[in-house]
């Protein structure tokens, strides 16, 4: 029997429930729901708030960075008063303060090659909100191996593009075999970014992890959306699980995790 919602998770979560597509039923799969959010910065920030708001029960936060004030531009989790603490804290005082229903899991700590299976093995849904593309290519990888759904987006200056992954229908590798020289595609520290856009595609990533937790409407599997903020215009292209992929195609060559930083054409990090 399930256990039920106290008053004020009825008061919190009313207009959820009385959705038919969500109802008492969806809302409980919302609180046993586990998520991964790979960066608490410009993605990460809006789709942890909208998720935390609509009774995502856990919520992991994979980020070993600190809050700069450069951040607060577009980072909404953060705040003026916790400039200069890690921001897997700041984030989970934030959330704390929304939802005391979410328990926030803090990985303070870089993803690589050997600590991403294990981190990832204990969630339902991973969110790519990272910034570089040896991560992404982690990330991606990791979820082929794991059978995980990967939410992705990415931005730059004023565009945006989100997708969801899955890995019977195609990854990562299937839309971008190859990652971009290095040095061709700026970060957002060189090249700048419009502070809303990443709250605009931040929220689709919540969006569609909301909807594959309640397997409801159409997922942005095989739909790659792109978003122009100066133009307003919102396209879509389609996708297809790629046969040749060395990941998750029909023979795959791929089938363990490889050294990202030398597959992006990245200098050795030294530790």
């Amino acid at each position: 029997m399930a256990t039920p919602f106290s008053e004020e998770q009825i008061r919190r979560y009313s207009r959820h429930i009385i959705l038919p597509e969500v109802g008492g039923k969806g809302q409980r799969k919302l609180l046993s729901a586990r998520v991964l959010l790979v960066g608490a910065g410009g993605l990460g920030s809006p789709a942890a708030l909208y998720l935390a708001a609509a009774g995502v029960g856990t919520l992991g936060i994979v980020d070993f960075d600190e809050v700069d004030m450069s951040n607060l531009q577009r980072q909404i989790l953060h705040r003026v008063q916790t400039v200069g603490r890690p921001k897997v804290e700041s984030a989970a005082q934030t959330i704390a303060s929304l939802n005391p229903d979410v328990r926030v899991i803090p990985h303070a700590e870089a993803l690589t090659s050997q600590n991403i299976m294990k981190i990832i093995a204990d969630y339902d849904v991973i969110v790519d909100g990272c910034d570089n593309f040896a991560t992404r290519y982690l990330i991606n990888d990791a979820c082929v191996f794991a059978g995980k759904p990967n939410v992705h987006g990415s931005i730059f200056r004023f565009e945006g593009q989100a997708t969801v992954f899955h890995p019977e229908r195609g990854c990562y590798r299937c839309l971008y075999p190859a990652p971009p020289p290095p040095g061709m595609v700026p970060s957002c520290q060189e090249a700048g970014v419009l502070g809303v856009l990443p709250g605009i595609v931040g929220t689709i990533q919540a969006i569609e992890t909301i909807k594959l937790i309640l397997n409801i409407g159409d997922s942005l599997i095989n739909r790659l959306l792109l978003f122009d903020s100066l133009a307003m215009d919102f396209r879509e292209v389609r996708t297809r699980k790629d046969p040749s992929c060395p990941v998750c195609g029909d023979n795959p060559t791929i089938h363990e995790l490889i050294d990202y930083e030398e597959f992006c054409g990245l200098p050795t990090a030294v530790h």
